[in-house]
């Protein structure tokens, strides 16, 4: 009894309800993420994301920074800058300049993330092939494969890094604010329904969160340094490296990061004290040091210094709208680049202030923000912290704007191209801090009015969250257009080396394993690569084509499009047959100058519902069972 009594005593006097609401917040991190995961989790469904996968499991198979993922336009990049070197290439020798043979480089990701999923995939077992004979629950449902199991790993990894960022912030306010706002700032960031998508969604964005806010968190410690010298300059100096090492692997997980540069050395200037000049400095060259070495190595392959993200800035625009330009093996720049990128500036401005901006974070917690500017901070740190964020914002929606490309309209809202997100966090604590302050203005009759008040704010805040619980459940497909078994199905008769052609290429390479062209403009210029680089093998079109606009215009201008390839096609596809044999059709390409050329694939799949499927030889030698190539409906 007196055991009991001295346990029972400590609970309720010493640290032991301290400790309790510590394991009951741990607690409902557990049983909210378990939760989520049985009721949200999809695969992937971003082109980024599939493409950063299968680009870190070449790296961890040992094959180099290369892709399965392959762009025209990267092509003729990659040909350009050999030609460059040694010369145009000689009959035949075309597959050597554009590299497409064996490994082509990769020139569109920034390399940290793919190094760190391949970090992941050294450790963890992940599973790639798709078995639909398995029925295992969670992974299979009825027979069709019903969760990929790398996606779920790369999804919890991402889960795990929210944990590391919810707790680095939890820190971060208190310091600059008081524990109550630490702790509801942090229970909404939890909340918070956009960046659980960013986590299921396999995007490099919770990375790039996290090394955000360690960023912030150094240049607090800095400003109180300068402020208030306690350690001295050896730590004043050892701050302003690690600043300039976070901005430069944050640039070196998404490259448009880099521009963050800009706030922090304005605010080692302000606020860097007597020595801000040298820390600024500092922090710029070991910045510089970071980033350099990978320019260079994209220079020296493709003569860029960003590969095809080096011209984020047209693309998208009046001269190449939707995905011309990655599409494109002979991009023509002939048009008034200052005007160009002045007119995309305008438009997409627009775009974010109107639309973007105002919902930042996915609820109407932003909209506190702008108010709480006007309020005056106790800490002088959390003041200055409001400037950077403030030019942290201004800075990141005119990169948004200028680098907004076609992925921000595939992909709403869950894109890398999203920054704006990253300054949520602080926007949050901000917005938290001036309900504590308006709260405090109330005269409530009773204390504990104060917490239902508090609660009610918790609730609305989290509504976009709450509202992912709640009937109907979703599939944990991302149907249409992606269902990976008929992806795997579809790439699994050709051989990895063997090169295809798909409208969705990085479904192909991370879920098929197989090296995929994106869709060339026209059929010409897959005779093009077909006839003088590299045969190709098959030809795989999806609802991402066929469903949309894109595949009106192609029948309209069928003269000598890709719409003219499935006008020929189109009886095959009409006949009864539904069993999974190829059938032989002779294609025709029609040429700009009239004539004539064959079609090198010559076998249709038949059987495919809402895929279209073209096959250089036969190469089934018998009917496939039905799962494989069926696609779940959306009452499944």
């Amino acid at each position: 009894m007196p055991i009991l009594q001295e346990l029972i005593h400590k609970l309720e006097v010493g640290g032991g309800g301290r400790l309790i609401r510590i394991g009951l917040a741990i607690l409902a991190l557990i049983g909210g993420t378990v939760w989520y995961n049985f009721r949200n989790f999809k695969n992937m469904s971003s082109q980024e994301a599939m493409d950063s996968a299968q680009l870190a499991r070449n790296i961890a198979q040992g094959k180099g920074y290369t892709t399965l993922f392959i762009r025209p336009f990267s092509m003729y990049l990659v040909q350009r800058r050999n030609e460059a070197k040694h010369g145009p290439a000689a009959p035949g020798k075309a597959a050597e300049a554009t590299e497409i043979k064996d490994k082509h480089p990769d020139l569109a990701n920034a390399p940290v993330y793919p190094f760190v999923l391949a970090g992941l995939m050294k450790v963890l077992p992940f599973k790639y092939a798709i078995s639909l004979t398995e029925n295992k629950p969670f992974w299979s449902n009825n027979g069709r494969a019903w969760r990929h199991q790398p996606d779920f790993l790369i999804s919890v990894f991402n889960q795990i890094l929210f944990f590391g960022v919810i707790t680095l912030f939890f820190f971060l306010v208190r310091r600059l604010f008081d524990p109550r706002t630490a702790w509801l700032s942090a229970a909404l960031l939890f909340a918070t329904d956009l960046l659980w998508r960013f986590c299921v969604s396999g995007l490099s964005t919770i990375l790039l969160l996290l090394i955000f806010l360690a960023l912030v968190w150094c240049l607090v410690l800095l400003e109180q340094e300068a402020r208030e010298p306690v350690r001295g300059t050896g730590w004043l100096l050892t701050l302003s490296l690690l600043i300039g090492l976070l901005v430069g692997i944050g640039g070196m997980t998404r490259y448009s990061f880099g521009w963050l540069i800009l706030p922090v050395l304005l605010f080692l200037v302000f606020f860097g004290g007597q020595r801000r000049v040298v820390l600024s400095i500092v922090a710029l060259l070991v910045f510089a040091a970071v980033m350099t070495p990978w320019i260079v190595r994209n220079i020296k392959v493709s003569g860029m210094p960003f590969g095809t993200a080096t011209y984020a800035l047209v693309d998208n625009s009046v001269a190449f709208n939707e995905h011309r330009l990655d599409r494109s093996l002979d991009p023509e720049f002939n048009f008034p680049f200052l005007r160009l990128v002045t007119q995309k500036l305008i438009l997409n401005s627009r775009h974010v202030l109107a639309s973007e901006l105002p919902r930042l974070g996915g609820s109407w917690v932003a909209l506190f923000f702008l108010p709480a500017l006007l309020v005056n901070f106790r800490h002088p740190a959390a003041a200055r912290v409001r400037y950077f964020t403030i030019g942290s914002i201004a800075l990141l929606a005119i990169v948004q704007a200028l680098g907004r490309t076609y992925l921000s309209e595939d992909y709403p809202d869950i894109n890398s191209e999203n920054l704006l997100i990253l300054a949520l966090p602080l926007v949050l604590a901000c917005g938290v801090n001036l309900f504590f302050f308006l709260l405090d203005q109330l005269e409530l009759p009773f204390r504990e009015l104060r917490y239902a008040v508090i609660g009610v704010f918790a609730f609305f805040v989290s509504l976009p969250l709450v509202f992912a619980f709640l009937p109907p459940k979703p599939m944990p497909i991302s149907y249409p257009p992606y269902y990976p078994a008929t992806i795997q199905s579809a790439a699994s008769w050709a051989k990895e080396n063997e090169l295809t052609m798909s409208d969705m290429p990085w479904a192909m390479a991370w879920y098929g394993q197989v090296q995929c062209l994106w869709l060339t403009l026209n059929p010409q210029q897959f005779l093009e690569i077909n006839d003088y680089q590299k045969d190709i093998q098959e030809l795989y079109l999806t609802g991402l084509t066929l469903d949309n606009r894109a595949f009106t215009r192609w029948i309209l201008i069928a003269d000598t499009g890709w719409g003219n390839i499935l006008l020929q096609a189109q009886p095959f596809a009409a006949a009864p047959d539904t069993r999974l044999w190829p059938r032989r059709v002779d294609l025709k390409v029609r040429q700009p100058n009239g004539g004539l050329s064959t079609f090198p694939l010559h076998y249709w799949q038949e059987g495919w519902s809402d895929h279209f499927l073209l096959t250089s030889r036969e190469r089934w030698a018998k009917s496939v069972s039905g799962d494989e190539s069926k696609s779940p409906s959306s009452g499944e």
